[in-house]
């Protein structure tokens, strides 16, 4: 009875994949040749959940102002407009793979955390990148529905839950304050909670662009 649940679900897995893929391989047709690694190995990639990174740790490597990787939000421009992550670049999954975008995506100075509203763009910018056999990219667990349910407005934990549960609260909280959220108990009279969106310093990105390789024949 296990044996048959744990097949269903990695059925399920398998078929949301397959999904996935198909949303974005429209974007594809504009590179007559895309030779990348082989579906076996993308597929042990896609399995692997080392290919998310969680909320939390996003925000303590922004926090530390971490320089060894860039942020890409994959919604459309008027989204990106409204909010963002700090120091966010966006390139809409319909222009992932414009020549202008490419230099950010296939690169190895930075490791590259793409991002949505939850996972759905940003699997398929991931897959349709590693299709391409780009290298060093993450997709943001859950999305922007994740980071602010967790960081800009975690749950504090009831009386009955474990002390982890308040200390990941209390980090997450201090989160939470550095992105300029504002707690009542800060101020001496009451106050209501506003949201600020802080901007964190700009981080400088340098993406050298491939070289095209001569054109052969000439004089």
């Amino acid at each position: 009875m296990n044996t048959t649940k744990s097949g269903s679900k990695r059925y399920i897995f398998l078929a949301a994949i397959l999904i996935v893929l198909a949303g974005g391989l429209v974007l594809l047709p504009k590179y007559q040749k895309h030779e990348g690694i082989n579906p076996e190995e993308l597929l042990s990639k896609a399995i692997s959940p080392e290919r998310y990174i969680s909320t939390d740790l996003l925000a303590d490597k922004l926090v530390n102002q971490d320089p060894s990787f860039i942020l890409i939000d994959v919604r459309d421009e008027s989204e990106y407009a409204k909010y963002s992550l700090p120091n966010a670049l966006n390139i809409p999954l319909k222009k992932l793979l414009d020549e202008d975008s490419i230099p950010y995506l296939n690169q190895s100075q930075y490791n590259v955390i793409l991002f949505s509203n939850d996972n759905f763009y940003a699997d398929q910018a991931w897959f349709l990148c590693n299709r391409l056999n780009y290298k060093n990219l993450k997709v943001l667990k859950g999305g922007l529905n994740e980071w602010y349910k967790t960081i800009i407005n975690p749950t504090k934990p009831n009386e009955n839950m474990t002390a982890l549960d308040f200390e990941l609260y209390s980090t997450r909280k201090a989160a939470s304050m550095f992105f300029g959220v504002a707690y009542p108990e800060q101020f001496k009279v009451d106050k209501p909670v506003v949201i600020v969106k802080k901007e964190a310093p700009k981080k400088v990105i340098t993406v050298e662009k491939k070289k095209k390789a001569p054109a052969e024949g000439g004089c």
